[in-house]
């Protein structure tokens, strides 16, 4: 799963993972934050209709272009073996597909010692910026433009920490994901094949984090 992830590096250093304006997005101010969580505003990259790719602030929460109030369920977190058929996600996996930039994400582990929860922060090698592969909706009636984050089954070495985690495209196939023509079959197979989560590393750090209202730079904690 993913509940909680980091954009600590400014918005440039992600600019040559996309096909975006850079003149336009270069001006774009982007603090550091360390402690992103569900229903909290986050950047995401998307094709517009004329197929170009955007940057736009969304909702970390999907809501359906169909929905008539805000969801109960909890929307931040699509699976991958749900998104071509639940109707929560269906539609957006036909056509409205994303990436959502990132440096980092957490993951929990329960302590042996004390039975509370230690967090860990996951990242590419020298913290390199990413993108999670995702889903968008924009609902007219709620005026919230929102969005989801894909998840499926953990990999090495991620099965170290959970047994799901976050989808990380490879940059190769960032197009063909946004684009609106690539099929429900491809876009899973992209999912499924096309991935950079081999090369993640991760370190435990201080149960700050635990508290979605923290929002400074976690310490790392020694094992």
């Amino acid at each position: 799963m993913c509940g909680r992830f980091t954009f600590e590096q400014d918005w440039p250093a992600f600019l040559h993972l996309y096909e975006l304006d850079r003149d336009k997005e270069r001006g774009r101010n982007t603090a550091a934050r360390y402690n992103i969580a569900p229903t909290q505003d986050v950047l995401m990259v998307h094709a517009d209709p004329d197929g170009r790719q955007v940057a736009e602030t969304a909702r970390w929460w999907l809501v359906p272009h169909w929905a008539k109030e805000m969801p109960r369920a909890a929307m931040f977190n699509a699976r991958i073996e749900r998104i071509g058929i639940s109707p929560a996600f269906r539609d957006a996996f036909k056509s409205r597909r994303c990436l959502i930039p990132a440096d980092g994400f957490y993951e929990w582990t329960v302590n042996a010692d004390d039975g509370r929860k230690d967090p860990w922060l996951i990242h590419m090698p020298e913290s390199a910026p990413f993108s999670f592969a995702g889903l968008w909706a924009h609902n007219d009636k709620l005026g919230i433009t929102s969005c989801t984050i894909i998840t499926m089954p953990a990999a090495a070495p991620m099965t170290r920490l959970h047994d799901r985690q976050p989808a990380l495209l490879d940059p190769a196939v960032f197009s063909e994901w946004l684009d609106p023509a690539t099929s429900g079959f491809r876009a899973k197979k992209l999912l499924e094949t096309c991935n950079i989560d081999e090369g993640l590393e991760f370190h435990r750090v201080s149960r700050d984090v635990n508290a979605s209202t923290f929002t400074g730079r976690p310490e790392a904690t020694p094992l």
